[in-house]
């Protein structure tokens, strides 16, 4: 789990985009990440996030590609809600 850590991305037409890093899991041997925009994107709702996968290039740098298949975000989302559960369970909360 990460405490509002800001990842920056660069659209293909080279625009700017702050996210705040919400977590990250892992699922048949590939890294996710949830990523909230600083600013909503366009039609975005406050309580949603983009789910990206991270694949780490020839020259060692990651990229970060938005999860299309609904069927692998679902798995991301709830593998991420049931760490984020356990977390604010030991918290007592």
């Amino acid at each position: 789990m990460y405490d509002d850590e800001i990842v920056v991305l660069e659209t293909a037409n080279g625009e700017e985009i702050e996210f705040i890093l919400l977590g990250e899991v892992t699922i048949d041997k590939y890294d996710y990440v949830i990523l909230k925009p600083v600013i909503l994107l366009d039609g975005m709702a406050d309580d949603e996030a983009i789910a990206f996968k991270v694949t780490t290039n020839a020259d060692g740098s990651e990229s970060f590609n938005v999860v299309e298949d609904e069927k692998l975000m679902d798995k991301i989302f709830d593998k991420y809600n049931a760490l984020l559960e356990k977390e604010l369970a030991k918290l007592g909360k």
